[in-house]
């Protein structure tokens, strides 16, 4: 258990500073496991979405764009068990566009509807975020409320419950500047990353250790891109 830790522990270092390892040291990057992935060129096949007030929600040519008026989430259909280290790229569009507002780089992880725990995707939703007060899950708030607050939440299943973990008013989203995030699953480890840095870091000790991910974000336009998951590979003694 010690060395599968450290091991994990290692991974998710390297994972949040962007994985860069030097040329000639390939020896001493971690060993992990892709477990799952897009590279949305093929359509949203892997993903479910949940639309408000409509907008467009597309996966073509490397990029996952997610351009909408009002609350937007967007599901990996696929369950994940940690450990886990989530990996993706996201860009705040502000290019002059209706819904270019540059706020809500949101996420849910290991998250499960306490209406249908067994199969996440047996109950609708309709978008509007109070009917994910059902969910038990993780949630990140990077830039939100126009850009003024970033959050961390554990829900817990109940109506009008939204347990808050962390309340920043910094750092916040920068336009059209790529933001590298890295989510942390690693039984009571719960962490979120953002080029390099260690925006949320939350030891739980009733952790979600699997469940449903997903993008969330309110009247906004982003661009997403290499979508990777990866599973530490515990080092020989």
């Amino acid at each position: 258990m010690t060395t599968t830790r450290r091991a994990f522990g290692t991974l998710a270092a390297a994972a949040a500073l962007g994985a860069l390892v030097p040329a000639g040291a390939a020896s001493a990057a971690p060993r992990r496991r892709l477990i799952a992935y897009d590279d949305f060129r093929h359509g949203l096949g892997q993903w479910a979405t949940e639309l408000q007030d409509g907008g467009t929600v597309t996966a073509s040519r490397g990029v996952l764009e997610i351009d909408v008026p009002s609350g937007a989430t967007v599901w990996f259909r696929q369950r994940l068990e940690g450990p886990y280290v989530l990996q993706y790229t996201a860009t705040a569009v502000s290019a002059g566009g209706p819904n270019d507002r540059v706020s809500d780089l949101n996420n849910f992880w290991n998250a499960l509807d306490v209406r249908s725990p067994d199969d996440l995707f047996a109950t609708q939703r309709s978008g509007a975020l109070a009917e994910y007060d059902h969910l038990k899950t993780y949630y990140s708030g990077y830039g939100a409320n126009y850009n003024t607050t970033t959050r961390l939440r554990r829900y817990v299943g109940e109506a009008g419950v939204r347990p808050l973990v962390h309340d920043y008013t910094e750092p916040l989203l920068v336009p059209n500047r790529p933001n590298r995030v890295s989510v942390v699953s690693d039984g009571s480890t719960v962490q979120w990353w953002n080029n390099g840095r260690l925006v949320f870091d939350y030891t739980d000790h009733e952790p979600y250790t699997g469940g449903h991910f997903a993008f969330r974000t309110v009247w906004s336009h982003f661009r997403i891109s290499a979508f990777r998951v990866w599973r530490p590979i515990p080092q020989q003694p």
